[in-house]
Protein backbone atom coordinates (compact mmCIF):
# COMPACT_ATOMS: atom_id res chain seq x y z
CA UNK A 1 0.00 0.00 0.00
CA UNK A 2 1.40 3.39 -1.07
CA UNK A 3 1.69 5.82 1.59
CA UNK A 4 -0.68 9.18 1.34
CA UNK A 5 0.46 12.52 0.66
CA UNK A 6 -2.23 14.11 3.31
CA UNK A 7 -3.41 13.20 6.56
CA UNK A 8 -6.76 15.19 6.57
CA UNK A 9 -8.61 16.42 3.11
CA UNK A 10 -11.96 18.03 1.96
CA UNK A 11 -13.46 16.41 -1.03
CA UNK A 12 -15.52 19.33 -2.74
CA UNK A 13 -17.95 17.33 -5.35
CA UNK A 14 -20.47 19.44 -7.36
CA UNK A 15 -24.04 18.52 -7.08
CA UNK A 16 -24.07 18.42 -11.35
CA UNK A 17 -21.37 15.39 -10.39
CA UNK A 18 -23.89 13.07 -8.54
CA UNK A 19 -26.44 13.74 -11.69
CA UNK A 20 -24.41 11.70 -14.40
CA UNK A 21 -25.43 11.79 -18.02
CA UNK A 22 -28.72 12.94 -17.36
CA UNK A 23 -27.77 16.24 -15.89
CA UNK A 24 -30.45 16.57 -13.06
CA UNK A 25 -31.00 14.45 -9.56
CA UNK A 26 -28.85 11.60 -8.20
CA UNK A 27 -27.27 8.97 -10.81
CA UNK A 28 -26.98 6.00 -8.19
CA UNK A 29 -24.02 4.68 -10.26
CA UNK A 30 -22.51 7.96 -9.86
CA UNK A 31 -22.93 7.70 -6.11
CA UNK A 32 -21.45 4.04 -6.25
CA UNK A 33 -18.28 5.61 -8.57
CA UNK A 34 -17.73 7.94 -6.18
CA UNK A 35 -18.23 5.84 -2.94
CA UNK A 36 -15.78 3.22 -4.19
CA UNK A 37 -12.80 5.83 -5.10
CA UNK A 38 -13.53 7.43 -1.08
CA UNK A 39 -13.20 4.21 0.14
CA UNK A 40 -10.07 3.50 -1.71
CA UNK A 41 -8.88 6.80 0.11
CA UNK A 42 -9.83 5.76 3.29
CA UNK A 43 -7.88 2.45 3.38
CA UNK A 44 -5.11 4.33 3.26
CA UNK A 45 -5.42 6.00 6.42
CA UNK A 46 -6.75 9.45 5.06
CA UNK A 47 -9.34 11.28 7.34
CA UNK A 48 -12.08 12.49 4.96
CA UNK A 49 -14.58 15.23 4.76
CA UNK A 50 -17.04 15.76 2.17
CA UNK A 51 -18.51 18.79 1.07
CA UNK A 52 -21.31 18.51 -1.62
CA UNK A 53 -23.09 21.08 -3.97
CA UNK A 54 -27.03 20.65 -4.80
CA UNK A 55 -27.04 22.52 -8.45
CA UNK A 56 -27.90 18.93 -9.70
CA UNK A 57 -31.56 19.41 -7.86
CA UNK A 58 -31.70 23.12 -7.56
CA UNK A 59 -29.60 26.63 -7.52
CA UNK A 60 -30.20 29.34 -5.54
CA UNK A 61 -28.89 31.88 -7.98
CA UNK A 62 -31.63 30.69 -10.71
CA UNK A 63 -34.53 31.45 -8.34
CA UNK A 64 -33.27 34.40 -8.15
CA UNK A 65 -33.28 34.96 -11.44
CA UNK A 66 -36.88 33.61 -11.79
CA UNK A 67 -38.11 36.76 -9.30
CA UNK A 68 -37.65 34.37 -6.56
CA UNK A 69 -36.29 36.39 -3.09
CA UNK A 70 -32.62 35.26 -2.80
CA UNK A 71 -32.45 34.38 0.78
CA UNK A 72 -35.72 31.87 0.07
CA UNK A 73 -33.34 30.68 -2.97
CA UNK A 74 -30.22 29.72 -1.06
CA UNK A 75 -32.01 28.23 1.67
CA UNK A 76 -33.56 25.69 -0.86
CA UNK A 77 -30.32 25.39 -2.13
CA UNK A 78 -28.70 24.12 0.69
CA UNK A 79 -32.47 21.76 1.28
CA UNK A 80 -30.89 20.18 -2.23
CA UNK A 81 -26.81 19.52 -0.51
CA UNK A 82 -28.66 17.55 2.22
CA UNK A 83 -30.43 15.46 0.29
CA UNK A 84 -27.00 14.83 -2.11
CA UNK A 85 -25.17 14.19 1.22
CA UNK A 86 -28.01 11.77 2.60
CA UNK A 87 -27.78 10.02 -0.57
CA UNK A 88 -23.79 9.88 -0.34
CA UNK A 89 -24.13 8.85 2.78
CA UNK A 90 -25.70 5.47 2.40
CA UNK A 91 -23.68 4.88 -0.65
CA UNK A 92 -20.68 5.01 1.85
CA UNK A 93 -21.98 2.67 4.51
CA UNK A 94 -22.96 0.61 1.85
CA UNK A 95 -19.51 -0.04 1.28
CA UNK A 96 -18.33 -0.54 5.14
CA UNK A 97 -17.52 3.17 5.34
CA UNK A 98 -18.45 4.77 8.41
CA UNK A 99 -19.94 8.21 7.69
CA UNK A 100 -21.55 10.94 9.26
CA UNK A 101 -23.79 13.84 8.08
CA UNK A 102 -23.96 16.90 9.68
CA UNK A 103 -25.63 20.26 8.84
CA UNK A 104 -25.92 23.77 9.03
CA UNK A 105 -29.60 23.96 9.29
CA UNK A 106 -30.46 22.01 11.95
CA UNK A 107 -33.01 18.69 11.55
CA UNK A 108 -31.80 16.46 14.08
CA UNK A 109 -34.27 13.19 13.01
CA UNK A 110 -31.89 13.05 9.39
CA UNK A 111 -28.50 14.32 10.40
CA UNK A 112 -26.11 16.17 13.03
CA UNK A 113 -25.89 19.59 13.70
CA UNK A 114 -22.83 20.81 12.95
CA UNK A 115 -20.39 21.02 15.76
CA UNK A 116 -16.68 21.40 14.54
CA UNK A 117 -14.98 19.67 18.24
CA UNK A 118 -17.35 16.67 16.94
CA UNK A 119 -16.37 16.58 13.46
CA UNK A 120 -13.03 16.19 14.19
CA UNK A 121 -13.54 13.57 16.40
CA UNK A 122 -15.43 11.81 14.16
CA UNK A 123 -12.46 12.37 11.84
CA UNK A 124 -10.21 11.20 14.32
CA UNK A 125 -12.23 7.98 14.47
CA UNK A 126 -11.75 7.35 10.63
CA UNK A 127 -15.49 8.31 10.48
CA UNK A 128 -16.33 10.00 7.02
CA UNK A 129 -17.64 13.36 7.54
CA UNK A 130 -19.92 14.97 4.69
CA UNK A 131 -21.05 18.29 5.33
CA UNK A 132 -24.17 19.53 4.27
CA UNK A 133 -26.48 22.70 3.81
CA UNK A 134 -23.36 25.16 2.78
CA UNK A 135 -22.68 27.70 5.77
CA UNK A 136 -26.08 27.84 7.04
CA UNK A 137 -26.20 31.29 5.54
CA UNK A 138 -27.89 32.48 1.79
CA UNK A 139 -25.21 34.47 -0.11
CA UNK A 140 -22.37 31.76 0.31
CA UNK A 141 -21.43 28.71 -2.09
CA UNK A 142 -20.71 25.48 -0.80
CA UNK A 143 -17.53 26.42 -2.57
CA UNK A 144 -16.80 29.20 0.22
CA UNK A 145 -18.26 26.10 2.84
CA UNK A 146 -15.69 23.69 1.77
CA UNK A 147 -12.72 26.44 2.02
CA UNK A 148 -14.47 27.65 6.14
CA UNK A 149 -14.53 23.87 6.91
CA UNK A 150 -11.41 23.33 5.66
CA UNK A 151 -9.69 25.91 7.61
CA UNK A 152 -11.99 25.19 10.80
CA UNK A 153 -10.81 20.97 10.69
CA UNK A 154 -7.17 22.09 10.10
CA UNK A 155 -7.12 19.97 6.59
CA UNK A 156 -4.37 19.89 4.38
CA UNK A 157 -5.81 20.44 0.83
CA UNK A 158 -9.53 20.99 -0.33
CA UNK A 159 -9.37 18.53 -3.53
CA UNK A 160 -12.21 19.76 -6.03
CA UNK A 161 -13.17 16.92 -8.21
CA UNK A 162 -14.63 18.35 -11.32
CA UNK A 163 -17.17 16.41 -13.90
CA UNK A 164 -16.23 17.94 -16.81
CA UNK A 165 -12.80 19.30 -16.72
CA UNK A 166 -9.52 17.39 -15.76
CA UNK A 167 -8.09 20.95 -14.46
CA UNK A 168 -7.88 24.61 -14.91
CA UNK A 169 -7.19 25.99 -18.78
CA UNK A 170 -6.75 29.78 -20.06
CA UNK A 171 -9.81 29.24 -21.22
CA UNK A 172 -12.96 26.69 -22.15
CA UNK A 173 -11.21 23.55 -23.45
CA UNK A 174 -14.48 22.82 -25.40
CA UNK A 175 -14.91 26.16 -27.00
CA UNK A 176 -11.02 26.48 -28.03
CA UNK A 177 -8.89 23.62 -28.72
CA UNK A 178 -5.92 25.75 -28.18
CA UNK A 179 -7.06 26.36 -24.22
CA UNK A 180 -3.70 25.28 -22.47
CA UNK A 181 -4.21 23.56 -19.13
CA UNK A 182 -2.38 25.01 -16.26
CA UNK A 183 0.00 22.86 -13.77
CA UNK A 184 0.33 25.14 -10.84
CA UNK A 185 -1.85 28.71 -10.07
CA UNK A 186 -1.57 30.97 -7.43
CA UNK A 187 -4.87 32.15 -6.13
CA UNK A 188 -3.94 35.78 -7.01
CA UNK A 189 -2.83 34.51 -10.37
CA UNK A 190 -6.16 33.09 -10.70
CA UNK A 191 -8.49 35.80 -9.18
CA UNK A 192 -6.52 38.05 -11.35
CA UNK A 193 -7.17 35.92 -14.67
CA UNK A 194 -10.86 35.40 -13.75
CA UNK A 195 -10.74 31.59 -13.92
CA UNK A 196 -13.67 31.19 -12.27
CA UNK A 197 -12.22 27.90 -10.18
CA UNK A 198 -14.29 28.91 -6.90
CA UNK A 199 -15.49 32.28 -6.08
CA UNK A 200 -13.43 35.20 -4.91
CA UNK A 201 -14.81 34.87 -1.17
CA UNK A 202 -13.38 30.92 -1.12
CA UNK A 203 -10.54 31.41 -2.84
CA UNK A 204 -9.28 34.28 -0.02
CA UNK A 205 -10.38 32.03 2.25
CA UNK A 206 -8.43 29.35 1.22
CA UNK A 207 -5.23 31.76 0.55
CA UNK A 208 -5.31 33.73 3.98
CA UNK A 209 -5.41 29.98 5.59
CA UNK A 210 -2.65 28.79 3.48
CA UNK A 211 -4.84 25.80 2.10
CA UNK A 212 -3.49 24.25 -1.59
CA UNK A 213 -6.61 23.34 -3.90
CA UNK A 214 -5.81 20.37 -6.24
CA UNK A 215 -8.85 20.44 -9.14
CA UNK A 216 -8.90 17.11 -11.12
CA UNK A 217 -11.63 15.13 -12.89
CA UNK A 218 -13.43 12.68 -10.65
CA UNK A 219 -14.82 10.61 -13.90
CA UNK A 220 -11.83 8.61 -14.18
CA UNK A 221 -11.84 5.95 -11.73
CA UNK A 222 -9.04 6.46 -8.96
CA UNK A 223 -8.34 9.75 -9.97
CA UNK A 224 -8.99 11.01 -6.18
CA UNK A 225 -6.84 8.13 -4.49
CA UNK A 226 -3.92 9.22 -6.81
CA UNK A 227 -4.81 12.94 -6.12
CA UNK A 228 -4.12 11.85 -2.65
CA UNK A 229 -1.10 9.97 -2.92
CA UNK A 230 0.74 13.27 -4.90
CA UNK A 231 0.23 12.17 -8.58
CA UNK A 232 0.51 15.08 -10.56
CA UNK A 233 -2.80 15.30 -12.09
CA UNK A 234 -5.04 18.67 -12.34
CA UNK A 235 -4.01 21.36 -11.35
CA UNK A 236 -3.00 22.74 -8.40
CA UNK A 237 -3.57 25.91 -6.73
CA UNK A 238 -1.77 27.40 -3.68
CA UNK A 239 -0.39 30.93 -1.84
CA UNK A 240 0.15 34.38 -3.13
Amino acid sequence: MTTARYRRIVLKLSGEALSGEQGYGIEPKIIQSIANQVKEVAELDVEIAIVVGGGNIWRGKVGSEMGMDRATADYMGMLATIMNSLALQDGLENMGIPTRVQTSIEMRQVAEPYIRRKAIRHLEKKRVVIFAAGTGNPFFSTDTTAALRAAEIEAEVILMAKNNVDGVYTDDPKVNKDAQKYENLSYMEMLNEGLGVMDSTASTLCMDNDIPLVVFSIMEEGNIKRVVQGDNIGTTIRGK
